[in-house]
């Protein structure tokens, strides 16, 4: 496959910039609530999307498709802000990055059931490999905390599966420009529920802020929405692109690193070692640890 016709390139700009949101989310956290950062990050993303929609003239969506985006932008980016950071008032970080990376899984069953699509022996245990990766990754040094907050979490990682179906739905139909654009759209409206406060709290936000929310906006959100996209228009398989979350956790320590001085502890090293492989066994094991065999399961 040449490179120009990989998904590969567009999932791993989305997950490289998706990882930089969390490490840019701590810090914007340190003035505005969750909501407002949720709300103040879509609008900057939508603008950005607007400008762009403008200078490209691009084409409205039918009437009959407007459920599917609007369904997009609720379980994509209103349901799934809610319930991630309510779920993160009551459990661990640790806890909060198991469940999330369960989207991958999620994904990957409900797009067998509903669009049929096959997954092969080597990429179920992929997706084990991976999710083992995840747990030596958090838990090694942490504990896990069972209350309610894994039931919001839960769902937040049931609306981001969905998300993912319906973009790999939309992207047949249109480009990925335009799926991911309508989608921020209605979700950005949504999220609007949380202007008033947002504006309160921006009135007296310093301007290093500012740009994260930019950052956030720009870069995590609208180029990394669409090259999520963008991958499902060119991927085979829904759970191919939904695979690479597991390499999130992962990436956003290195980040953290990097930007915000945090070391890496021996637990990052070996989980990170031990999702890459994963990743690694779901996109190529046909090839390279099984000769080209697919034995379906």
């Amino acid at each position: 496959m040449k490179l120009r016709d990989s998904f590969h390139p567009y999932a791993i700009t989305t997950i490289v910039f998706w990882s930089l949101a969390y490490v840019l989310t701590r810090l914007a956290l340190q003035h505005f609530s969750a909501f407002s950062l949720g709300f103040l990050r879509y609008f900057a993303a939508s603008a950005t999307l607007v400008i762009v929609a403008v200078l490209t003239r691009m084409k409205l969506p039918h009437k009959a498709d407007l459920p599917l985006f609007l369904a997009a932008g609720a379980v994509g980016f209103f349901v799934y802000m809610i319930s991630f950071n309510k779920g993160q008032e009551t459990v661990t970080a640790s806890t909060g990055s198991i469940i999330i990376t369960t989207v991958p899984v999620i994904t990957a069953l409900l797009a067998r059931f509903l669009y049929k699509e096959k997954l092969y022996k080597f990429q179920w245990i992929a997706i084990v490999i991976e999710f083992v990766g995840v747990i030596v990754l958090t838990l090694m040094d942490g504990v896990f905390s069972i209350n309610i907050g894994l039931l919001w979490l839960f769902l937040a990682a049931l609306s981001l599966s969905i998300y993912n179906l319906l973009q790999r739905k939309l992207t047949k139909v249109y480009t990925a420009l335009q799926t991911s654009a309508f989608s921020i759209f209605f979700g950005t409206i949504l999220l609007a529920v949380f202007l008033p406060a947002s504006v309160k709290e921006a009135s007296s936000a310093p301007a290093i802020q500012f740009a994260y929310i930019a950052v956030l906006g720009i870069f995590s959100s609208a180029i990394a929405y669409v090259a999520w996209s963008k991958a499902f228009a060119k991927a085979k398989q829904t759970s191919q692109v939904s695979n690479y979350m597991f390499v999130t956790p992962f990436l956003t320590t290195i980040l953290g690193f990097l930007i915000a001085d945090e070391v890496p502890s021996r637990a990052t090293l070996m989980g990170g070692a031990i999702i890459i492989i994963g990743v690694l066994v779901f996109n190529f094991g046909g090839k390279i640890c099984f000769g080209g065999l697919k034995s379906e399961s």
